[in-house]
Order: structure tokens, then C-alpha cells, then sequence
């Protein structure tokens, strides 16, 4: 089959790219963008000191403790400091570990765990400030998804993890922003990121998808650095033939991608997460939860359910037979009965092996069946139907694909989330003074205040 050779306009894109994220200035990135980029760090912050209490950040602290390395940049919850690009790879996988963090659909990805590692790491090490931090932040997320709306859908769908692929641009782009590259050292820094950039959706539900955070965010903050230094790299890896949209997705579409974002910045469709499983399972999550709540089902009313919801999902989150508490946040069945059985689909503890393998859950479990709809488009929306034992037939649709417009209250429900998985690694006084520096973050002539309480202490492992 013959190659189709990339036209005049798409040799232009990864540099349009780079010249875009290039620009970016505090100046210009407006308010609602600045408390968006706080409430992504707090929310970062969050899932990730939970994280660190996971075997997998375990095993890679003790893997760079073993290794050494020079002292820049804190290891959240562990500790100790080791080189940027290991602090940047713990962390990012430790963020990525519950699956409990921000989603951009544009994507179909994870940001804040491929940008917030590499930034944080990288301003700690060059004593960068607080405005630099939101600027670099705003500049990588604007351009991740960028990257994502170009080669979207046939690339997720083909079986590339987006976070761990895009994400690398991602993190590479915030880096070369932070270190103020000009267009052409970006490009070079985009194109050293193509030649890493790599995840498979294969290895959901194991320690591999976390590891594609912590990966792409060390691989990015890598290929800003080389770039700083001189290094090349294509600066259109990714249009170019057998680049990096040739050879990960069949629709490349460079328009897609330089076009303005629906609501003017990708940012402002950043959607958080309330329940800790894969974000393809709130809708359904949501629907059963109100059903649940408003018809006062409990277990033995249940005949039936069933799960309408987008073919998006087969090879995401379905799993049918979970036997892991991480396998579960990947299974529409198990999270839909967690739901139907009152379970708190938001607390940790619920992901558990032996919550995954109680009986009476996986006989509920056992009675719900999951219906994919070409139709249905996006993994953002579901309906439960539930057939009760006594005839009756219930039904809930949920669309959990639509970003907040209340700041304000969104900032509030993350400080309740950030106080309810941060324990017992951060005191009340600690979690206190987070939050402080998070509302001055644009004011911090340095992060090291912030980085010295995430540092925390050692915990124990909590074995699933």
C-alpha cells in the first residue's frame, strides 16, 4: 500500500506548535486559567500523596535510591530528593497510581500527571517561580491537547495510551517553556519527545499504566533539557513521513489540531475525578448511584442491569472478572455494582482485593451485563437500566463529559478530596499550609516551600 506523502501544510504543524507554546507569557494567561492550573496542582498533589503509598512508586523510590543520583528535586511522601528526571518518573507514576486523577477528553488522557512532575521537578532544580510554573503549565496542557485533537480518534482506538504517548509532547512542551526555548529549540524538543513517546493500553489494570506517566513526563522534561543544550531532533517528527502520525494513527489532521479549542483553551475542559476508577466508568458510576439513591434499591431487589454505553470502552474498562482492586477501577460491572451496593465509589479503601472478591459484590457483579453502542461516541456517557425483581424497569443517562463552570465550587469540592486522601501522610497544619501556597502560587519567588512539605515521610506499603 502506498504511503501517502504529508502536503505543504502539514510540514508546518509541529513547528506552528512550537512557535504557540513559545509565546506564552504570564501575562496572557487569563484568571480563570490561573485558578484552573491551582486547582489541577492541588488535585495533583492530592492523588499523588496518596500514590506514594502504592508498591509501584515503592519499587522505582527504591530503585533510583539504589542507583544514587544527584540530589535536585523531592520525591513526594518518600522522603528524599534524588535527580530531576528520577523525581519526575516516581512522581508521575505515583500521581498516575489510583487512577484517581484529571482526565482531558481531547485526548483522551491524563495532563496534570504528565506536566505537574516534569514542571515541578525541573522548577525546584532551577529555582523557577510560581508564575513561571503556571506559564509552563498552561503552554504544555494547550499544546498536549493540541497534539491529541490532531491525531484523534484512530490513535487511542488503535491501542496507544495517550498519556503515556502525547504526554511526552506534553511534558516536553511545559519544560521547554519553563526554560524559555525559543520556536526552534521547542521543535527540536518536540521531535526529541517523538522518539519516545510510547504506552500501550494493553497494560491497563497493571503497574505498566502508571509507569507511562512517570515515563512520559521524564522523557519530556529529558528532551526540553537536550534541546537546551544544542541537541536535534525533527522539527516535524510529527507530520513528517513515517513520523510520529504516520506510524501511531490512520487521521491525521493538522487543522484539527491548530484550530482554536472549543472554549477558547483546552484547560477550560479539564475534567476532575470523584470516584478512583478509570474516568470511562463515572457515567455509569453516576447513573447507578441515582437510581440507588432514588428508588431505594438494595441488593436483593435487583434482577437485572444493564450497561448502556459508548464500543469506546472495550479494551478501556471492561473487565469483566476483576480479581485485583486495580483490575476493578477498569471494570464498568464492578464499579456499577459498587455503586448498587452503597460502596464509596471515592474512597481508596474500596479498590481492595478482598473488597474486589466479597461475595455478595461479585454476585452483583455477576447480574450486571455491559452493552457497547457504536453509537454512543464517547466513553463520557452511559445509561443503566435495572430491571427489579418485581418487573419493574429503572433507567439513568449520565453525561459526566462536561467541565464544571463554577470555579468556586469546583475549588471546594478539590479541597474536600484533597483532605480526604492527603491523611495521614499530611497533617491538618501541613495540608493547611498547602493550600496556602497554592492560592499564592503566582506570587512564590521559588516552589521549594511547597516541594519541602510533599516531601513528607516514608510510609508503610499498603498491599492491595
Amino acid at each position: 500500500m502506498a504511503v501517502a506523502k504529508p502536503s505543504q501544510r502539514d510540514l508546518r504543524f509541529t513547528r506552528a506548535l512550537a512557535a504557540q507554546n513559545a509565546a506564552w507569557t504570564f501575562e496572557g494567561v487569563p484568571a480563570d486559567a490561573r485558578t484552573l492550573v491551582r486547582h489541577c496542582l492541588l488535585d495533583w498533589i492530592a492523588v499523588t500523596l496518596a500514590g506514594a503509598q502504592e508498591p509501584v512508586t515503592h519499587m522505582l523510590a527504591e530503585e533510583a535510591r539504589e542507583q544514587g543520583g544527584f540530589p535536585q528535586a523531592t520525591v513526594v511522601g518518600h522522603g528524599f530528593a534524588a535527580s530531576s528526571r528520577q523525581a519526575a518518573l516516581i512522581n508521575g507514576a505515583a500521581s498516575h497510581a489510583l487512577d484517581f486523577d484529571d482526565v482531558n477528553m481531547s485526548f483522551t488522557g491524563h495532563p496534570s500527571v504528565v506536566l505537574v512532575p516534569a514542571l515541578l521537578a525541573l522548577a525546584e532544580a532551577r529555582g523557577a517561580s510560581g508564575a513561571e510554573f503556571m506559564t509552563a503549565f498552561v503552554a504544555g496542557y494547550e499544546t498536549l491537547c493540541r497534539i491529541g485533537a490532531a491525531v484523534a480518534p484512530g490513535h487511542y482506538a488503535l491501542g496507544f495510551h495517550s498519556t503515556g504517548t502525547i504526554g511526552t509532547f506534553g511534558a516536553a512542551a511545559a519544560c521547554a517553556r519553563l526554560l524559555q526555548l525559543d520556536a526552534d529549540d521547542t521543535a527540536d524538543a518536540l521531535g526529541i519527545a517523538a522518539t519516545q513517546a510510547a504506552g500501550l493500553k494493553a497494560m491497563f489494570g497493571s503497574m505498566c499504566k502508571p509507569l507511562h506517566a512517570g515515563k512520559a513526563s521524564a522523557d519530556g522534561m529529558m528532551a526540553a533539557q537536550l534541546a537546551a543544550r544544542g541537541f536535534t531532533g525533527r522539527s516535524d517528527a510529527i507530520e513528517a513521513l513515517q513520523g510520529f502520525a504516520a506510524t501511531h494513527g490512520p487521521d491525521f489532521d493538522p487543522a484539527a489540531g491548530l484550530q482554536d479549542a472549543p472554549h477558547g483553551l483546552y484547560l477550560r475542559d479539564n475534567l476532575f475525578k470523584y470516584h478512583a476508577a478509570c474516568y470511562g466508568t463515572h457515567a455509569a458510576i453516576e447513573a447507578a448511584r441515582h437510581l440507588r439513591e432514588e428508588h431505594g434499591i438494595e441488593e436483593q431487589h435487583v434482577r437485572r442491569v444493564t450497561v448502556h454505553t459508548s464500543a469506546q470502552s472495550e479494551g478501556v474498562c471492561n473487565i469483566a472478572a476483576p480479581r485485583t482492586g486495580l483490575e476493578a477501577k477498569f471494570s464498568l460491572r464492578h464499579v456499577v455494582a459498587m455503586a448498587l451496593a452503597g460502596l464509596d465509589t471515592a474512597k481508596l479503601a474500596s479498590y481492595s482485593d478482598a473488597s474486589t472478591n466479597e461475595p455478595a459484590l461479585t454476585g452483583l457483579r455477576d447480574r450486571v451485563q455491559v452493552e457497547l453502542v457504536r453509537a454512543c461516541g464517547s466513553m463520557t456517557q452511559a445509561e443503566v437500566v435495572i430491571e427489579t425483581v418485581d418487573g419493574s424497569i429503572l433507567r439513568r443517562r449520565h453525561d459526566c463529559g462536561m467541565a464544571a463552570t463554577d470555579l468556586g465550587a469546583q475549588g471546594a469540592r478539590l479541597n474536600t478530596k484533597f483532605r480526604a486522601i492527603a491523611h495521614p501522610l499530611l497533617d491538618q497544619e501541613s495540608s493547611d499550609e498547602v493550600l496556602d501556597l497554592i492560592d499564592r502560587l503566582e506570587d512564590l519567588p521559588d516552589l521549594s516551600p511547597l516541594a519541602g512539605l510533599l516531601a513528607c515521610q516514608p510510609v508503610r506499603i499498603r498491599r492491595h
